[in-house]
């Protein structure tokens, strides 16, 4: 009996959900200590780099050794290990040695005083780190304040990792721990401090991309009618898809893609560039559907040549789906398309002799224009670009490039 009732004092070893969880915690912290090595490491090139050196620790001071009976007065000490005594005689009015300047020490102090501080170079740090240059020990909270470039407009401070967030890349935890890992330089410098001030004139990288801030971005959805060029303006005078959104926004949008004169259907119009290119790459396969209508029945024939692909003079083309939107009538078609090459749809039925009367977008991406009546606009809503903004990831092998070019026709 006393042999059991010892038993919970002896070291038993662990099993079931226990050991799972212990095995866990070690892990856990395993990965919080090579994180923070890969931290350490990362912080040490980057400072070898810009020949920063870390301070050295401050030594404590050495006790005073109390006088002692044997101790002679400083008159009667004798130099140690062959040194010869000091001269201390006064040297004569207007007569000075080799070894000493003509020149007091209250003028040589005053000279060091009036001397300005030099540093080759700027650099950012966490406000708990020192570090000196010289003879010079600077931290993140004593950096000079930024000097304004000739004809800079006052513009909003905002920290770095909001600065990143707004540029469209990532959330703000994310675009703190990127900072965190040295991935974002300022004007040329890597910052590690994700609360660091940056205005919209700075030069902010991301791995060596350069990013935009983007604020207000717009969204509308215009069905747009016919005998209106999807342009920003036009030479010839004609009318636009602009002059139908003139009170829409005070921001500067332009057409996602194009749409013909003679088209009508579902246009977006944006000022969110990294979007617009988005949806009109390639690569992530942005569906389109139309509404077509023939000046002759579809045959059979033509109809499954469409389906199984197409040479057309600039190339191979290949239709998603097709289908007759009327049993009864064969010249009303519908066709999903993911090819964005211009007047695609058209020459498809031209290149077999057939000729578009009406042709009419019915879907970009997940956009209808349920409820938009020919001629009118609407904002999209947040769910609806929370979706376009994620759309077809899977589709794109290799992202694209942060810097997105205008893509105003």
């Amino acid at each position: 009996m006393a042999k059991h009732a010892f038993d919970k004092f002896v070291n038993k070893e662990v099993s079931g959900a226990k050991k799972k969880e212990m095995l866990k915690v070690e892990k856990r912290n395993a990965k919080k200590a090579a994180q923070a090595q890969g931290e350490k490491i990362r912080r040490e090139k980057w400072e070898k780099q810009h020949g920063i050196t870390p301070a050295p620790p401050l030594k404590a001071e050495k006790p005073v050794r109390p006088a002692r009976k044997t101790d002679l007065p400083p008159s009667e000490n004798k130099p140690r290990f062959g040194k010869r005594p000091i001269n201390r005689k006064p040297l004569e009015e207007g007569k000075t040695t080799s070894a000493t300047p003509a020149i007091s020490r209250k003028e040589n102090d005053n000279k060091k005083e009036d001397a300005p501080k030099k540093f080759s170079k700027k650099y950012i740090t966490s406000n708990s780190d020192k570090y000196f240059k010289g003879d010079q020990v600077l931290n993140a909270t004593e950096l000079s304040p930024r000097k304004k470039k000739e004809g800079e407009e006052d513009d909003e401070e905002m920290p770095l990792n909001k600065f990143v967030a707004h540029a469209g890349v990532c959330g703000r935890r994310e675009a703190a721990q990127m900072v965190k890992d040295g991935f974002v330089t300022v004007n040329g410098d890597i910052v590690y401090e994700p609360g660091y001030k940056v205005v919209k004139s700075d030069e902010v990288q991301l791995k060596g991309q350069k990013l935009f801030l983007k604020k207000n971005l717009v969204y509308i959805l215009l069905n747009k009618p016919k005998d209106y060029i999807t342009t920003s303006n036009d030479p010839e005078g004609r009318k636009t898809v602009m002059d139908l959104l003139k009170d829409a926004t005070k921001e500067r949008i332009y057409p996602v893609g194009r749409l013909d004169r003679n088209t009508t259907g579902v246009l977006l119009l944006t000022n969110d560039g990294e979007l617009a290119q988005k949806l009109t790459h390639p690569g992530y396969q942005i569906k389109k559907v139309y509404s077509v209508k023939l000046d002759k029945p579809l045959v059979k024939k033509d109809f499954e040549s469409i389906l199984s692909g197409l040479t057309l003079e600039d190339g191979s083309v290949q239709v998603d789906m097709l289908a007759y939107a009327d049993s009864k009538d064969k010249t009303q078609l519908g066709i999903e398309i993911h090819s964005g090459r211009n007047r695609i749809v058209r020459r498809i039925f031209e290149h077999l002799g057939y000729e578009v009367k009406t042709l009419d977008r019915v879907m970009f991406a997940n956009l209808t224009k349920k409820n938009v009546e020919r001629g009118t606009w609407r904002f999209l809503q947040a769910n609806e670009i929370r979706l376009l903004k994620h759309m077809n990831q899977s589709f794109l092998k290799k992202t694209t490039a942060i810097e997105i070019p205008d893509l105003d026709a």
